[in-house]
């Protein structure tokens, strides 16, 4: 990776263009471009038969300034650093902070392209890129620009080997919110690569990380652990409460987890307040005995709750709600 900084301090993952793929993409666009050069020339040639020699010297000139000069600066101009050269070859111009090049920038690179390419052949362009330590040409370092790869292949994702099975659920109770990001970093890249270490060196660097580990978490390794499996087993913990928290199959709906939209707290049924089937509450907020809600929907004459009654035979009774919402 390349060492693009922004204002900011802040590293940019780009991976600059070294001279072989810049070469074949500069072989393309001069293709391209001289195939136009030549077809306007013949064409301006034969319009311009009538003309003296001056004035064909000067359309001339005209045609060699707006075809290999005009058209490369255009092209890179609208496609923000993308010709078809590098557009075949997965490669793109931008600035030196990695955002997009303007008029200005396309403009530097193609007048000095007409020096360093067209003029020398190339010979010029190819040292410099060789010499520098990103790969840039003259028009490059003027203009403040970066020939960086746009199709770079994904890196492959390190397999994190799992914890031994004696050690599987051994953790469930460790506390690894003070745990920072950097060293999880650091015990992902052990754990890949620990086959790869030398024994004592590998030794070493996991004693030092179990170390961290314990200052951070305050609960000391079982006895007798390792300490690469103590930390393959800390590892894996943290991935399967990963998974927990990524598949917990509890959703929040109107802001209370776990509810329905038409229950209430704990699945009982939400009953506007002017009552309805079911054995809902009268808006008078009293309840006659055994269910039944008088016919005007209000209360008995005395404001209070009427006397227990017999309960009607079970044949006779209407069936009543149980309150609870039925299942979705």
């Amino acid at each position: 990776m390349s060492g693009v900084v922004t204002g900011d301090a802040v590293v940019l993952g780009l991976q600059p263009a070294r001279l072989p793929s810049r070469a074949l993409a500069l072989f393309l666009d001069l293709v391209v471009v001289w195939a136009a050069y030549l077809l306007v020339t013949v064409g301006l040639t034969m319009a311009t038969a009538s003309l003296d020699e001056a004035a064909q010297m000067a359309v001339k000139i005209a045609c060699f300034i707006l075809v290999l000069v005009g058209a490369p600066i255009a092209v890179e101009t609208l496609s923000h650093g993308r010709s078809l050269g590098k557009l075949a070859c997965g490669l793109r111009v931008v600035r030196d902070d990695g955002g997009p090049i303007r008029f200005r920038h396309a403009l530097v690179r193609g007048a000095m392209a007409v020096v360093e390419i067209l003029m020398t052949f190339g010979v010029v362009a190819c040292i410099a890129s060789l010499v520098s330590a990103r790969g840039r040409r003259l028009g490059d370092v003027f203009a403040g620009t970066l020939v960086v790869r746009e199709r770079v292949p994904a890196a492959r994702s390190a397999f994190v080997p799992p914890p031994p099975p004696w050690l599987v659920g051994r953790f469930t109770e460790l506390d690894l919110s003070s745990v920072p990001d950097g060293l999880w970093r650091e015990i992902r890249q052990y754990l890949t690569r620990m086959r790869q270490l030398d024994p004592a060196v590998g030794q070493r660097i996991a004693e030092r990380l179990a170390d961290e580990l314990v200052a951070r978490t305050g609960t000391p390794p079982p006895a007798g652990v390792p300490a690469a499996a103590y930390l393959a087993g800390v590892v894996g913990e943290r991935q399967a409460r990963d998974a927990r928290r990524a598949f917990s199959p509890v959703r929040m709906e109107a802001g209370v987890p776990g509810v329905s939209p038409v229950s209430g707290v704990g699945g009982v049924r939400s009953e506007p307040a002017g009552g309805g089937p079911g054995g809902a509450v009268p808006s008078g907020g009293a309840v006659p005995s055994g269910g039944a809600v008088p016919s005007g929907g209000g209360v008995p004459s005395g404001g209070g709750v009427p006397p227990a009654q017999a309960p009607a035979p079970a044949a006779a009774e209407a069936p009543r709600s149980t309150g609870f919402a039925p299942p979705a």
